[in-house]
């Protein structure tokens, strides 16, 4: 009797503390529903970092100096003396045309000029006697100032004659073709035993000098602003080029941003610049389109991951912040240009703030969140 007592009394003792225990466990289960633990988010501490201010346009190569090589006198080219894609000086023959006319009128030419020469002495002659007779009343006044005359008349008959000399001397010049600057000829456009004329359309072959070349480049007439203000501050603005977009290959020298035009298209409105390159190894071709990035400065500013910003509705820039007990804190930021990936920030959040990178979408303002370096975790 006395166990069966035992046996019921701890039996009641086991079922006491069993539901203490159930009841326990329920209350723990509802508390850590009721409070959910803070979210976990990347954030970046935003700070002013130095800032390269770049402008890329698209240009085209231009030679410094080209031209066409045309006859200036009409003749049957009997002689080409270059080799076609070479590099020729200036000063240097590069046609022969038939120069038989031409000697012969400058043969004729140096005749007349004889003749008059002659004719003179004869003239001066005749009126120095005319003079003295007229001392003695041999010859009238008339008759003397007729010989003087026309001894003055063949003095200009000489200047006449000379004048005709010198021109046959250019002409027979003319028939060898020089080269009137310096750089890479191009093919020969007209063969030989052609006939040219001084008035053709069609040039002989084009000079073109390609060391150094111009890269011109358009540029809106707002945004130029800009740059004009850099070129008065440094003088010169260094350039570089890319030559192939899809590769990213870009070209081994740099450039240097000499010239802008002070006047702004009004069909296009906007402004002409040219850039200089050295083109020792004459890769840069006139006609070829590049990319010109030009280097406007350097200076430090306050850097914000686009992909940490939203648009509001009003047109407006938002981030979230975190401020220093770990809550989230909204702000409007202004933004200038963009850098890379970046903001530039002018104004609305300062040096030091960490700006929520991910995660900004599960937060709510007050809410208090679990912060990660955002760059340790890109690193990762």
């Amino acid at each position: 009797m006395k166990k069966l007592l035992l046996t019921t009394v701890t039996a009641i003792a086991l079922a006491i503390v069993g539901g203490c225990s159930d009841q326990s466990e329920q209350q723990a289960a509802q508390a850590g529903a009721g409070q959910q633990p803070a979210p976990t988010v990347s954030v970046v501490t935003v700070q002013n970092q130095p800032v390269e201010h770049l402008v890329t346009l698209p240009g085209r190569v231009s030679p410094m100096q080209q031209s066409q090589v045309r006859p200036q006198v009409e003749g049957v080219l009997t002689e080409r003396l270059f080799e076609e894609g070479a590099q020729v000086e200036k000063g240097q023959q590069l046609y022969q045309i038939d120069d038989a006319r031409y000697a012969a009128q400058l043969a004729s030419a140096k005749a007349d000029l004889k003749s008059a020469e002659a004719n003179l002495k004869t003239l001066e002659a005749r009126s120095n006697r005319y003079k003295d007779l007229l001392t003695r009343n041999a010859v009238s006044q008339q008759e003397y100032d007729d010989a003087l005359a026309q001894a003055q008349q063949a003095e200009a008959q000489i200047s006449v004659a000379q004048a005709a000399v010198d021109l046959a001397q250019v002409d027979l010049d003319f028939t060898k073709v020089y080269a009137p600057i310096s750089g890479q000829i191009s093919r020969s456009y007209i063969t030989v035993g052609s006939l040219v004329t001084a008035s053709q359309t069609q040039q002989l072959a084009t000079i073109t000098q390609l060391d150094p070349v111009f890269v011109d480049m358009q540029q809106s007439g707002k945004s130029v602003l800009t740059l004009r203000r850099a070129m008065q501050q440094n003088g010169s603005l260094p350039v570089k080029l890319i030559l192939d977009e899809i590769t990213g290959e870009s070209y081994e020298h740099d450039g240097k941003l000499k010239f802008s035009e002070v006047t702004v298209d009004e069909t296009t409105g906007a402004v002409a610049l040219r850039a200089e390159f050295p083109n020792p190894d004459s890769l840069l071709m006139p006609g070829l389109f590049v990319k010109a990035t030009v280097m406007l400065g350097n200076s430090n500013e306050l850097l914000v991951p686009q992909r940490a910003t939203t648009r509001q509705p009003d047109g407006s820039i938002g981030i979230m912040t975190v401020n220093g007990e770990s809550k989230v804190v909204p702000k409007t930021i202004v933004v200038g240009d963009t850098y890379k990936d970046q903001y530039i920030v002018k104004s609305g959040i300062n040096s030091g703030e960490k700006v929520i990178v991910t995660g900004y979408q599960k937060v709510q303002p007050d809410m208090q969140v679990n912060a990660k370096p955002w760059q340790s975790q890109n690193n990762q």
